[in-house]
């Protein structure tokens, strides 16, 4: 088996953190085997790297590697994608096509957003990996190929399976070996590093000085939750070294790149030619790391009251973020308490709480008058914008598009 640092230089992959390691080592011991991966994370966190590593590292290596990202391919079309199609199979067929499967023969297929896929596309996909063989669309022919299949997803399976978006059948022959990457957040010394070899490749890449944290700003790089993980961080690194004429990079400047921290939110720093600068080193360390915690808690008490307010099943909602629970209330027994939902009586005065939405709920509601309604209020918080929507309702752009179009919204 090829040595973990090798492979890491080899395909330029940064960062020692464990779990980081156990996933690429997971990798390269599945390489030479032909049973299909399923890899899971976060968006950003650089999952197309392992398809690269588990191909380059088979029997495979010289033939054909295909990225296939499912999700950006129109539903009506992807079928023609993946399994090709017949002249005069549909409109604009003007002449027969090979699809990735046939293309990709004897080598891997890489399908990203694998979760985004229709329900009928999975039903085809699932005869590929059960005997190889598929029909073009158009055709009464069946063609066999052999393919191995390495899928990615940043979609909850599980609570796809559960609300029949996904094939459970279909998960389970993709996810022979299941292979999860840690959010960046959670790779802690790795930020550094990583930010360190983006500010260095960005600079020498544009023949620009290099810029560099100060230790003030470096603590509050590790603090950060990152939601767009890795592409988030490149992001920052690159803006910094554009904008900014001072190379050393402080707190306060660091802020203003981080979205949903202000310079207002961090603490005021000490003068370094102070000589009470160094006694007060420690206790800013640990002011830092308490203000970040106290608003990673509170975002996490946000997204527990909206999940209750709007699935309403305290032991479903309870059970799925069992993490968040045991990490905000890890002084209690979480496995014994229970989540109490607390009538709030009304106020006499109507005006004091605008802020607050009322929420009335109707028996004869049906589910897709709900999901309608959830629909029209996320595009009205967002002001129309589909891709912000899109987001928080937890869908990729793709089916909110179909689901305005079918509602007519």
């Amino acid at each position: 088996m090829e040595n973990l640092q090798a492979v890491k230089q080899r395909f330029g992959i940064i960062g020692n953190d464990i779990q980081l390691n156990r996933a690429i080592e997971k990798a390269v011991r599945v390489a030479p085997t032909d049973i299909s991966v399923l890899v899971t994370g976060e968006s950003g966190v650089g999952k197309e790297n392992i398809p690269k590593i588990i191909h380059q590292l088979s029997h495979r290596k010289h033939a054909k590697y295909i990225a296939v990202n499912c999700g950006a391919i129109p539903e009506g079309t992807i079928d023609s994608e993946l399994f090709g199609h017949e002249k005069g199979a549909f409109t604009g067929a003007t002449q027969t096509r090979k699809g990735y499967f046939e293309v990709a023969d004897g080598g891997t297929i890489f399908l990203d957003e694998v979760g985004e896929l229709p329900l009928t596309t999975q039903v085809r996909l699932l005869r590929v990996l059960e005997n190889g063989e598929f029909i073009k669309v158009g055709s009464s022919q069946v063609q066999k190929t052999n393919v191995r299949i390495v899928a990615a997803t940043n979609v909850k399976m599980q609570e796809a399976i559960s609300k029949g978006k996904f094939r459970e059948d279909l998960y389970y022959r993709l996810s022979t070996i299941e292979i999860s990457l840690p959010p960046l957040r959670e790779r802690g010394n790795d930020i550094h590093l990583l930010f360190r070899k983006f500010a260095s490749d960005f600079a020498q890449k544009n023949r620009i000085p290099v810029i560099r944290l100060d230790e003030n700003a470096s603590n509050v790089l590790l603090n950060y939750r990152f939601p767009g993980n890795i592409r988030q961080l490149k992001n920052i690194a690159e803006q910094i070294s554009i904008m900014e004429e001072n190379r050393i990079i402080s707190p306060e400047i660091l802020a203003q790149y981080l979205p949903n921290i202000s310079r207002n939110n961090l603490p005021v720093l000490v003068d370094n030619n102070s000589s009470n600068s160094n006694d007060f080193s420690n206790e800013r360390d640990i002011m830092y790391k308490i203000l970040f915690d106290m608003r990673n808690d509170i975002n996490d008490l946000k997204k527990l009251t909206l999940d209750l307010m709007q699935n309403g099943n305290v032991q479903e909602v309870q059970e799925e973020n069992q993490g968040i629970i045991q990490r905000i209330y890890n002084d209690q027994d979480t496995t014994t308490s229970s989540v109490e939902v607390v009538q709030i009586p009304e106020s006499s005065s109507e005006n004091n709480y605008d802020f607050i939405e009322t929420i009335e709920e109707h028996e004869n509601l049906s589910l897709q008058e709900k999901e309608v309604e959830m629909i029209r209020k996320s595009l009205d918080r967002n002001k129309g914008k589909r891709k912000l929507a899109a987001k928080e309702l937890g869908i990729s752009e793709r089916t909110l598009y179909r689901k305005i179009k079918q509602y007519d919204l």
